[in-house]
């Protein structure tokens, strides 16, 4: 049976089980390859080149969106939070700053890992739009496990503070936005048509009022463990 058959993408259907594949593979082999290169002073040079690698991959693919045959102003402006998260990706991964690190991470292992697991795409292989789509998701993930759990620098409380700053602009920028020009960027404005995990948390705005919360909680958690690392080792030099 050709996995491919199917004239529009289907979470959980052919095309999406072997993206997934593809996503769990390269994350082992990322993690792999950055805990090889953790004690090292300098940025490593294949951080540079997965540095270069994100843009050189996203940007062409975005420019396709911008061609009149594909244009739609609800959709082709670079607006989502993906959108900022490749470009923190690239500039962590040339720089290894851990302001970007940060956002990365955040981004990266919460709410790309969302459009991963229950994306809103409605088109399949090898379409443009599809290969666009997960090129920058996958990209973005796998930037994150490899400068976090593969490098091994994880996000300080400041860091954390930075990133529910810049994504609450965000939000606030869109959801203005979005009722000015009738899109629905990051979803802010209505939920998306296909099956997510916004639907446990009731009806716009409601829904809104606890993804804020869910994710301020969770990112808290998830800069915790980092800290204690750190604490540890301050103390164990000492």
């Amino acid at each position: 049976m050709d996995v491919w058959a199917a004239e529009d993408f289907a979470t959980f259907g052919g095309a999406h089980l072997a993206v997934l594949g593809v996503f769990v593979v390269g994350a082992f082999v990322l993690v792999a390859v950055g805990r090889a290169q953790r004690g090292t002073s300098e940025v490593p040079p294949f951080s540079k080149v997965l540095a270069v690698l994100v843009p050189a991959v996203t940007v062409p693919l975005q420019v396709y969106q911008q061609l009149p045959g594909q244009w739609n102003l609800e959709k082709s402006l670079p607006l989502q939070l993906c959108d900022l998260a490749w470009i923190s990706a690239a500039i962590a991964l040339w720089t290894l700053r851990p302001w970007a690190i940060g956002l990365t991470y955040f981004w990266g292992l919460t709410l790309t890992t969302q459009a991963v697991a229950t994306p809103d795409l409605g088109s399949t292989f090898p379409e443009p739009s599809f290969l666009m789509y997960w090129a920058m998701h996958l990209l973005i993930v796998w930037s994150a496990m490899y400068l976090t759990f593969g490098l091994g620098l994880g996000p300080t409380w400041r860091d954390y503070r930075i990133c529910v700053l810049v994504t609450l602009a965000w939000a606030v920028a869109m959801l203005a936005f979005n009722a000015l020009v009738g899109s629905n960027y990051g979803f802010l404005n209505g939920k998306p048509d296909d099956p997510s995990l916004l639907d446990l948390l009731g009806p716009w705005p409601v829904y809104l009022g606890f993804e804020i919360a869910i994710i301020l909680g969770v990112w808290a958690l998830m800069t915790w463990p980092w800290v204690v690392r750190q604490r540890g080792s301050e103390v164990a030099v000492t």
